[in-house]
């Protein structure tokens, strides 16, 4: 969604670098183009006029013109700013003291309410550990009680629906009887999904103000579709002046549209965005976190997301086991079965291509992840599982009428079987590389990491002797000998927009080109 915001706020900082200093020229010019970066975006013009006064202000200051990388610090600046109007902290959901806690999740038709209402409540039940139950309030859409009947069932949560629906039943008197279930059930949660209308009406209004006055809920969540633009604002400006909300939840947030909505509802309404949904399943919900979500703007990724998904995915034994395998022999004892294994965690993680779009600097290889097919990976798993036991035990046994055999057993070519063996193995010499403390091949080791013996004294004594090679940190004598300025410490990586590093220089390892290339 914010692939366009990025590639503009890149193309602002890039003209900073190699700068000794700020010309009141070059934040007058960088100022214009975030600005114009923000509008195209569909943000809200009074968030944009607040948003590029506060970085002008601070890029002013006498501390950033003297800076010797200014354009890390002014990136820093635009990072603090677009974690201010995205809400500042992390909030999180206001739990009773006495259970059940009440969530009403209110919003126009079409927003993903329900759906969301499913998202929620498994979110609840598997990190929060609550025993959440739906209600359907919403009896008035087609079909709509049926639909949250499938969701419940297919997050595995309790479901409160005494009416058909289709125009049938009073939802509030529906809202007030949740309660009473919910109390003699013992479910620690109550989600009560509400109807939605094509626009903001006062019959939206007094049906949502009945719910709320009847069920008095501890959270009002208003469910917000993040592809309408800046008419996201609109819509949550009179729901709030109408009834009121507590927090904002942003779905859709994996569409195309340009992400206005998720930088001006917070600054513009004063309740901040809490959970964002960004795709069809119902694990694609997360909390929202400002911070993080600065940081995909800008281009840095979001490692802590991308950890956190992990905990979440993989099993720590399993995990450990892995590792030990790929530190000894070489890791000669990580098999095709381990290599599969490992390749169907990530998968429960999401889209490598969402995966990927976490690591930082990312972006300077947005083109390749838009290309990649998933369906490789579909592929990958035909070829393994049509090995015999020992052939993925040691693949060093597949000789050419083996490839043969393999590839026709999984409907591919031998030339795709052989990519396949060819990667398998690179990609152990890689994880073993890690796993020691080595680095990546081809790029620069990790001193400290479990290197054997005197590794992490060589590691370090040759990133002194680089470091002797580097030249002057001085921007002015760097620029004499055709250099571009080292990083100082605290700066922001190159890959960001320092002055460390052009673009160029960002390279994949070769095995993950491979990967995203399709092993072409």
């Amino acid at each position: 969604m914010f692939d366009t915001l990025s590639d503009r706020l890149s193309a602002a900082f890039k003209n900073l670098r190699g700068k000794g200093k700020l010309t009141d020229a070059d934040i007058d010019a960088t100022t214009r183009e975030i600005r114009i970066a923000l509008l195209e975006a569909d943000v809200a013009l009074p968030v944009v006029k607040e948003f590029i006064a506060a970085v002008r202000e601070r890029a002013s200051g006498a501390e950033v013109r003297g800076g010797l990388n200014p354009a890390q610090q002014v990136i820093k600046i635009v990072n603090e700013e677009l974690v201010n109007i995205l809400g500042g902290e992390t909030r999180e959901l206001r739990m009773a003291k006495r259970p059940p806690t009440v969530i009403m999740l209110a919003g126009l038709q079409g927003a993903g309410k329900t759906t969301l209402a499913g998202k929620l409540a498994k979110w609840l039940k598997e990190t929060r550990h609550q025993t959440p139950m739906l209600v359907a309030a919403d009896l008035q859409r087609p079909n709509a009680v049926t639909q949250l009947q499938v969701v419940g069932e297919r997050a595995g949560v309790a479901v409160f629906a005494p009416e058909p629906g289709n125009g049938v039943g009073d939802p509030v008197d529906v809202a007030r009887k949740a309660m009473d279930e919910a109390r003699a059930k013992q479910h620690s949660v109550v989600i009560v999904d509400t109807a939605g209308r094509l626009g903001v009406d006062e019959e939206l209004m007094k049906q949502a103000a009945d719910i709320r006055d009847a069920v008095s809920p501890d959270e009002i969540l208003f469910v917000v579709d993040a592809m309408i633009g800046q008419d996201a604002v609109t819509t949550a400006q009179a729901f709030l002046d109408g009834v009121g909300f507590d927090g904002v939840v942003l779905s859709k947030l994996d569409g195309d549209a340009r992400g206005g909505a998720a930088l001006s509802i917070a600054q513009v309404t004063g309740r901040q965005v809490m959970f964002a949904s960004n795709g069809e399943k119902l694990e694609d919900f997360d909390v929202f976190h400002p911070d993080r979500m600065a940081s995909r703007i800008l281009g840095m990724g979001d490692v802590m997301s991308l950890i956190e998904q992990a905990e979440r995915t993989f099993d720590a034994e399993e995990a450990a086991k892995t590792a030990a395998k790929l530190q000894k022999k070489g890791g000669k004892d990580f098999t095709l079965d381990d290599f599969l294994a490992q390749m169907q965690s990530v998968r429960k993680m999401g889209p490598l291509t969402k995966i990927f779009g976490m690591l930082p600097g990312a972006s300077q290889f947005k083109d390749q992840l838009e290309n990649f097919d998933e369906r490789e990976i579909d592929r990958i798993e035909a070829v393994i599982h049509s090995m015999t036991p020992a052939e993925r035990a040691d693949p060093n046994i597949i000789n050419g009428s083996r490839r043969a055999r393999i590839a026709k057993g999984s409907g591919t070519e031998v030339a795709t079987v052989s990519g396949l063996v060819e990667r398998f193995f690179e990609a152990r010499k890689m994880m073993n590389a890690m796993a020691t403390g080595k680095g990546l091949p081809g790029m620069p080791g990790m001193p400290g990491m479990g290197m054997p013996g005197g590794g992490a004294r060589k590691a370090k004594q040759q990133a002194q002797q680089k470091k002797s090679k580097r030249g002057s940190g001085n921007p002015a004598k760097r620029a004499k000998q055709g250099k571009p300025a080292a990083p100082q410490p605290g700066e922001l990586p190159a890959a960001f927009g320092g002055a460390g590093q052009t673009d160029g220089d960002f390279e994949l390892p070769d095995d993950l080109k491979k990967m995203l290339g399709g092993g072409q």
